[in-house]
């Protein structure tokens, strides 16, 4: 399976803007720049889809987890926050801490915080954030 997403720049850094899209519908030339980024523009940024998607797929993941040791959520709540920072001259994702809320029936606290901490290990998002990056490159004409 595979999934895919594209991003379109135009200028340079700090004046430009672009615009992200991928065929799902949610992002359909969803504008991003500096601004979105590193000030408070309107738009979205890559750290800010990061974070989204690591709070959704860890939070699917726990309900898969949970619904393979018995137990049905009722509902799953997870905020992600993602911080960006210089690391040596460069902007680096050093963190991510997911917050999570839950109601499950039935469960006690050491059995949750055993599945969640197995989802978390786990969920596709978590394993990338780990995983080697391959690059493809071609320059066009100008």
């Amino acid at each position: 399976m595979n999934r895919i997403a594209s991003a379109v720049w135009h200028g340079d850094l700090k004046s430009g803007k672009g615009s992200l899209t991928a065929p799902g519908g949610v992002l359909n030339n969803t504008p991003y720049s500096f601004t979105t980024r590193f000030e408070s523009g309107v738009g979205t940024n890559p750290e800010e889809l990061i974070a989204a998607a690591h709070a959704g797929c860890f939070t699917m993941a726990l309900s898969a987890f949970l619904g393979g040791a018995g137990f049905t959520p009722t509902e799953l709540s997870t905020k992600a926050t993602l911080a960006l920072e210089q690391v040596a001259g460069n902007w680096t994702i050093t963190t991510i801490h997911l917050d999570l809320t839950g109601r499950v029936p039935g469960i006690d606290a050491a059995k949750f915080e055993e599945i969640a901490k197995t989802a978390k290990a786990n969920c596709p998002v978590s394993r990338v954030l780990k995983a080697d990056i391959s690059l493809s490159i071609q320059l066009l004409p100008s």
